[in-house]
């Protein structure tokens, strides 16, 4: 299985208004508001209520003699032993804490923390059979700051993610290892007594209930799903300043003709790169004065260009569907056993993360092959025999200088990794606990890849960016038109009067002037890896369509 992305840059955490978890559906952007960015979380009366009565049902049972799965069973597999009354506590304690076998690096604190609240909205339902305090607890724990550490192998997903929802619920009964508020490696016993937040006895069916769900699968769709609107629109952004700096034209962007075959994804993404080019001077300049046409003989731009909106659209019909399949997913009840509203408990397969797995591997297959769209923009520049006038390799002195040659071979790099990773996790299955978990999803391991994924497409955009600005610089005389940094090579904003004088669109303008502020215009060889990740973060956190502002539709920014 693929490496998990590298952790995220801790980003700021601003006061965010609280998330109300009540018996009904999560939105996805209480999902990233409280994974990503620390909002806290209240428990709706509702779900208490609902919590309790499901726990009443569970109650009325401890003393059947008819077997109950979980309830007066053991599990998966041992499933037909009968367990004492007496030995019950004993079973859900031994339950999690076999489960919480996990291994390998540890997992972001977004995906757990995102794991946890899908966890929790289950519970909300009252189909699960916990007490109120099961909610409470975990409400503390996410309110608290407080994250169980937990390694990236260890999920089949199925039945659902059960060895990271078991280091959850270790932590949950002050075991195990955890990341307090600030990130410090300490005993779970410890966050939580310094948080005031008791350890909780587990009792019949409530360690069950705590690890059968998609619940990690699922945040990670969740997270991505927002990741990619962001990346989506920075791909149109990315292709609209290499249409512009490889002298195309914006014909093939009209609106009549992508209303002949009006996918919305690729209608949106044509209207997108449409108005990020309206009114460049470097594309009227391929016209005329006397006759309007164009000067140059190419009767059509290559496919990498011309095609963008049929690529990055049938990427954000992908994502609709992933989305689409998410909505469900986070208004469903997922356990097994669980309590039906007319007070059966039954055992069920919902907890299968089929569904999931496959939208987490689709979104992995549009984000290869967007990347790879990129990629192949990107290296029109540094041909000269296709760049159109450009210096090869954008070099500032080809053969003394080698200009982005490199960064291409990066991003080519990046982009035949994620040709791997978009091969599908959940096409296999693996038996386990003894034949009765004989097939199952995989969706955990689809859901890490995916995150690996974006990394690459964010680092994929941020150099055909970085490559278009520099080729849109040179156009425009090199050097000459910014301030390229002080003696020390710290960047300095560009001069506002020489951002109106520049032959780009006003939003690619924009663009071009924002990244400027971080990294230097042409010249001669630099030490590159900095100027890239620098880039990489403008994409990352969304300044690059900020300073498009106006420049994409409504919807895209």
């Amino acid at each position: 299985m693929a490496r998990a992305a590298p952790p995220r840059e801790p980003r700021k955490i601003v006061q965010q208004q609280s998330v109300t978890v009540g018996t009904g559906a999560l939105s996805p952007a209480d999902v990233v508001a409280v994974a990503r960015d620390g909002a806290p979380v209240e428990l709706h009366p509702d779900a208490l209520a609902a919590m309790a009565a499901s726990r009443a049902v569970i109650e009325a049972l401890v003393d059947d003699g008819t077997p109950h799965y979980g309830v007066s069973t053991g599990f998966g597999a041992l499933a037909t032993k009968h367990i004492p009354l007496d030995q019950r506590s004993q079973l859900q304690r031994s339950l999690i804490r076999s489960h919480a076998a996990s291994s390998g690096a540890e997992v972001d604190r977004e995906v757990v923390r995102g794991l946890m609240l899908n966890r929790l909205s289950t519970l909300a339902t009252g189909r699960t059979g916990v007490r109120p305090v099961i909610g409470t607890s975990y409400a503390a724990l996410l309110n608290a700051g407080i994250t169980p550490v937990i390694g990236e192998y260890g999920s089949l997903g199925c039945s659902g993610d059960l060895a990271p929802l078991s280091h959850v619920a270790l932590a949950l009964m002050g075991e195990g290892d955890v990341r307090d508020a600030h990130g410090a490696l300490v005993p779970a016993a410890v966050a939580l007594a310094a948080a005031g937040i008791p350890p909780v006895e587990l009792r019949e069916k409530e360690g069950l209930a705590l690890i059968n769900g998609t619940d990690g699968m699922l945040g990670m769709l969740v997270l991505a799903s927002a990741d990619l609107h962001r990346l989506l629109a920075t791909a149109d952004l990315a292709a609209a300043m290499s249409v512009e700096g490889l002298l195309g034209t914006d014909a093939v962007f009209a609106e009549d003709l992508h209303a002949l075959r009006p996918h919305p994804g690729q209608v949106a993404s044509a209207t997108a790169i449409r108005s990020l080019l309206d009114g460049s001077p470097l594309i009227a300049e391929q016209l005329t004065s006397e006759t309007g046409r164009h000067r140059f003989t190419r009767v059509q731009d290559a496919y990498s260009l011309r095609c963008a909106p049929q690529v990055h659209g049938a990427a954000r019909a992908t994502l609709a569907h992933a989305e689409s399949v998410a909505a469900i997913e986070l208004g469903s009840a997922i356990d097994n056993p669980v309590v039906t509203p007319d007070g059966r408990i039954e055992s069920n397969g919902n907890f299968h993360g089929a569904p999931v797995g496959y939208v987490l591997d689709f979104l992995a297959i549009a984000v290869a092959d967007v990347a790879s769209m990129s990629e192949r923009r990107t290296d029109r520049f540094l041909d000269k025999a296709r760049s159109h006038g450009l210096n090869a390799f954008l070099a500032d002195d080809p053969g003394v200088d080698s200009g982005h040659m490199i960064a291409q071979y990066t991003q080519a790099g990046i982009v035949s990794e994620l040709k791997r990773l978009a091969n599908p996790a959940s096409v296999d299955s693996i038996p386990s606990s003894a034949m009765q978990e004989d097939h199952v999803s995989m969706g955990w391991a689809a859901g890490l890849k995916l995150r690996r994924a974006l990394d690459g497409l964010t680092r994929v955009l941020a150099i055909e960016i970085l490559t278009a600005a520099r080729a849109l610089d040179m156009r425009d005389g090199g050097a000459a038109g910014w301030t390229n940094g002080a003696a020390d090579g710290t960047p300095r904003a560009a001069d506002p009067a020489v951002e109106r004088g520049l032959r780009s669109s006003a939003p690619i303008s924009a663009v071009r002037a924002r990244l400027r502020q971080d990294v230097q215009g042409p010249g001669t060889d630099r030490y590159l890896a900095p100027e890239i990740e620098a880039a990489r973060v403008l994409v990352d956190d969304g300044s690059l369509l900020r300073a498009a502002g106006k420049g994409l539709p409504a919807g895209l920014r």
